[in-house]
């Protein structure tokens, strides 16, 4: 105490004493183990790998699941298992929806054609969700393998338990999408701005994605018409500054939506969806609150960032067409 301290070679001294950066090295180390201990587990996973030498494929077998939360007001679940090989999320499988367990048995085998010499570069990642027939079913929590030879060298069909981590806002982030509204009642036109797109998550291969953006008018249910944005080639924080328009008389406007979907284009396959949004008086929480806020404002655009989620199940049909039906009038007592 009191004496000042004895410089080795390489040390500097400041006004509030000696650096030593293997301390601020030990202390970042101690943090992530903290971060580690602080994941909430939310049940287990058992599942199955082997390897396919002959067709070249990873053979995942999704086995069971133990102990999940209850999602449910009766105090049970409806799970199922959605699974990627990263880096890739065009490949996805998916199991079948299980009634009421909290311990589903799955027994569901998968194929994912893959090189062996590509198999330590790749990661398993498993979602378990709740199904809920009339909204967006609830991810539960996920399991990433990332090691896949953790187990065996996969010649032979190798065990494996995980816990389950709870899901969180960063394990379900899918991106954002920022777009401006304005109606002008008197033309009966609304026109959405699409103005960019940023953090989306990656769905190919290569760690990137093709994105355009899908807008869907929408009625009861019924899509009434639909439009899309040119497509940005390989990029995650694509700037689109794109109008889409839309004739809706003053009569109507409280009876529809917008429908906006995120779509990573694919020149061979089937284009995906990184993830969708609604704005109308029927949507929930800021898809309201912007609908809203513009027809407060009229002829003056309205410009919000808006979270990108799941796509939800299938209850409701986005590809019957229809018209909106003429208001109703308001009945007297």
């Amino acid at each position: 105490m009191g004496t000042e301290p004895i410089l080795q070679r390489g040390e500097t001294t400041t006004s509030i004493g000696r650096i030593k950066p293997e301390l601020y090295k030990q202390k970042s180390v101690d943090s992530e183990d903290n971060r580690k201990e602080d994941v909430k587990t939310c049940g287990k996973l058992n599942f199955t790998l082997q390897y396919d030498y002959e067709n070249e494929l990873l053979v995942v077998k999704i086995i069971k699941a133990l102990d999940l939360p209850a999602k449910d007001f009766m105090g049970t679940s409806d799970p199922y298992v959605k699974m990627y090989l990263l880096p890739d999320r065009k490949k996805k499988f998916q199991t079948r929806v299980h009634r009421k367990t909290l311990n589903p048995l799955f027994d569901e085998t998968f194929q994912f054609p893959v090189a062996y010499d590509q198999l330590s570069n790749r990661k398993l990642h498993f979602s378990v969700y709740d199904f809920d027939r009339f909204s967006r079913h609830d991810m539960i929590g996920e399991v990433i393998f990332d090691n896949l030879f953790e187990a065996s060298d996969l010649s032979r069909e190798a065990t494996v338990w995980k816990d389950i981590h709870c899901a969180t806002t960063e394990s379900i982030d899918l991106g954002e999408i920022m777009f401006s509204l304005c109606y002008l009642p008197t033309a009966g036109r609304m026109t959405l701005t699409v103005i960019k797109c940023r953090n989306l998550k990656a769905m190919d291969i290569t760690g990137s994605s093709d994105p355009y953006v899908k807008v869907s008018l929408m009625c009861e249910g019924r899509r009434l018409k639909k439009k899309k944005t040119t497509t940005k080639k390989n990029t995650l924080n694509p700037v689109y500054n794109e109008a889409i328009i839309f004739d809706i008389p003053p009569e109507n406007v409280d009876q529809v939506s917008l429908s906006i979907a995120v779509m990573d284009y694919d020149r061979v396959g089937h284009n995906e969806v990184i993830g969708v949004c609604r704005t109308g008086l029927d949507a929930e929480g800021l898809g309201r609150d912007h609908w809203n806020e513009m027809l407060t404002y009229h002829r003056k655009p309205i410009t919000h960032w808006h979270p990108l989620l799941e796509l939800p199940g299938r209850a409701t049909s986005f590809d019957s067409q229809g018209s909106c039906p003429s208001p109703k009038p308001t009945s007297t007592p």
